[in-house]
C-alpha cells in the first residue's frame, strides 16, 4: 500500500469540511502555534501540516523502496496510481488548485521516480555474476 495516499485522504477530508469549515479557507487554520523564546510566536497552518506529513510519508515510502521481493513492483505500481490521481485531481478539481496540492503533487512524482531509481539500484547490487 503506497503511503502517499494518506496525505491525499486529508486534503480531501479538509475539502469536504471533516477539518475546520472545508473548502481552502479550512487550508489557513492554524493547527499549532508556539511562543518561541526570541519572543516570536510560529505557527503552522493545516496546509503546513500536510506537506510535513507528506514529506515524513516520503522519507518511509524510499526506505520501502530498497526493500526487494515480489510485492516491490506492485507497490511501484499503486504509488504511480496515486500521482495520477493527484494529478487528475489537481487538473479538474477547484479546491485542487493550491500551493499546497501542487506541493503534494510534486512530493507524490518524486515518491515515484525516487522508488523506481532506488530499486533499480538496489536490484543492480543484488546481481552477481559467477565467473
Amino acid at each position: 500500500m503506497p503511503l502517499m495516499i494518506i496525505p491525499f485522504i486529508l486534503y480531501n477530508l479538509a475539502m469536504l469540511g471533516l477539518m475546520g469549515d472545508g473548502g481552502i479557507p479550512a487550508l489557513q487554520h492554524d493547527v499549532i502555534v508556539l511562543s518561541m523564546i526570541s519572543g516570536a510566536i510560529w505557527s503552522m497552518a493545516l496546509g503546513d501540516l500536510f506537506i510535513v506529513v507528506a514529506l515524513v510519508v516520503l522519507f518511509f515510502e524510499i526506505l520501502k523502496a530498497t526493500r526487494t521481493g515480489p510485492g516491490n513492483l506492485i507497490n511501484h505500481i499503486l504509488s504511480m496510481l496515486v500521482f495520477i490521481a493527484f494529478l487528475v485531481e489537481f487538473l479538474l478539481v477547484r479546491d485542487a488548485a493550491t500551493q499546497v496540492f501542487f506541493i503534494l503533487l510534486t512530493i507524490a512524482l518524486i515518491d515515484v521516480i525516487g522508488g523506481f531509481a532506488v530499486s533499480i539500484r538496489s536490484a543492480g547490487r543484488d546481481v552477481s555474476i559467477g565467473l
